[in-house]
């Protein structure tokens, strides 16, 4: 099966890519993977962390773009009214930035230990900033 592992501190998830939403988005994530970072807590989206990537110009643009994810739909958002970057929802979430509401394709989810993202988003909420590293499932 082709998943990605999503490992975050002490926690490991499993995602599934959504091709049919987001093609090109999910081949050209794909094709940088391993891909690591730093989670910090989303400060505008409500419920959700998200990792900033100023300006990465991936070449990748907008498709089936959304605002509301729910928990453990991974958003990707190119740069336009705000910087690129990627949102993890782990609760209630409208995907927005100090410019304004934005919207971004699916390119993963999250659908087992849902539990235990809500659990990874307190804990960024109140600890702050964790590694995370996306890589391709064994």
């Amino acid at each position: 099966m082709d998943r990605v592992k999503i490992g975050v501190g002490a926690f490991t998830f499993f995602a599934t890519w959504e091709r049919e939403l987001s093609p090109n988005t999910c081949s050209v994530f794909k094709s940088i993977l391993p891909f690591s970072r730093k989670l910090i807590h989303a400060r505008w989206s409500g419920e959700a962390c998200w990792i900033p990537l100023g300006n990465l110009e991936l070449g990748i643009t907008a498709e089936s773009p959304i605002s509301h994810p729910e928990p453990g739909q991974i958003l990707f958002y190119s740069a336009g009214i705000s910087e690129t970057e990627i949102l993890i929802p782990y609760g209630e979430t409208r995907f927005c930035s100090s410019a304004g509401a934005l919207a971004g394709s699916r390119i993963l989810t999250i659908s087992d230990n849902l539990n235990e993202l809500a659990l990874l988003g307190k804990s960024i909420l109140w600890n702050g900033a964790c590694d995370i590293c996306f890589e391709i499932a064994d």
